[in-house]
């Protein structure tokens, strides 16, 4: 069954009542020679990503999608990683039979350098694990990061800042939209706005650095895209290190164990 989004002219009943929620997970990998530099590799993400940073980048978030923040709690972790979760509300309260805003079309949001936008009451959340290989050089940084709201407008608007903040070479997304709301006449509805993939709500730019698949179940509302940087420069994972330092065979051998781990997370599974 074909469900039509909400058009922009209803009149609702009430609150608009669907969740719409974005998660995902941003992966950076690098390799380190050396135990010391596997230390010290952490040690940067644990700065360059603490709980300040992460505060100060979601809310950029929260200014994009229009919402005033209610509550901040932010964590630092002992060895390493943090959390930062926030609350927040609409600027403006919803009446009974006023007209429905929504998404008009599939576009990016503001990248890491603007920012502008429109929100419901919702929560956002994200939590960093920097870990290490145990015996073969690799470290991977993953930021997994919540954006849920309740209301007309969805959290997608704030994908493409997300993704220009971290510049991760994978990227995991999923988009879903639960409940339903109805207009003035008692009919339901389960979605407001068109959505064909996540994809058209990154920067054109930004999608040409990545490999990308869908996996989309369109009658449910479910939505997934997973992202795989396509261009290769080793110097571009290499920490305390830089590849003309290295002898041919071990560049060789360090680039096929970097592809490799982002093989692995890309498909989820080990090769």
């Amino acid at each position: 069954m074909k469900i039509q989004p909400i058009n922009k002219k209803l009149k609702l009943y009430g609150f608009n009542n669907l969740t719409k929620t974005l998660s995902f997970n941003l992966y950076d990998i690098c390799y380190a020679l050396t135990q010391e530099q596997h230390q010290e590799y952490i040690e940067y993400i644990d700065e360059e990503y603490n709980a300040d940073r992460l505060v100060k980048i979601l809310t950029d978030v929260v200014e994009i999608i229009g919402a005033n923040i209610l509550n901040v709690a932010h964590q630092d972790y002992y060895p390493q990683g943090a959390s930062v979760t926030m609350l927040v509300a609409e600027n403006e309260v919803i009446n009974v039979e006023q007209p429905m805003k929504v998404l008009e079309n599939e576009s990016p949001g503001p990248s890491s350098r603007a920012v502008v936008g429109h929100l419901d009451k919702s929560h956002i959340a994200v939590h960093t694990y920097p870990e290490n290989h145990p015996d073969k050089g690799i470290s991977t940084f993953r930021a997994d990061i919540d954006v849920s709201t309740c209301g007309r407008i969805s959290p997608l608007k704030a994908l493409n800042y997300l993704i220009t903040s971290f510049e991760p070479d994978i990227a995991m997304m999923d988009y879903r939209v639960r409940g339903f709301t109805r207009d003035i006449n008692g009919n339901k509805y389960y979605i407001d706005h068109k959505i064909n993939s996540i994809q058209n709500f990154i920067d054109e730019e930004m999608r040409d650095c990545y490999q990308m698949i869908d996996v989309n179940v369109y009658q449910e509302n479910i939505f997934h895209t997973k992202m795989l940087l396509k261009e290769f420069d080793l110097d571009h994972y290499l920490f305390g290190v830089a590849k003309r330092e290295l002898p041919k065979k071990d560049k060789q051998k360090i680039k096929k164990r970097i592809k490799k781990e982002m093989l692995e997370i890309f498909y989820g599974r080990n090769i």
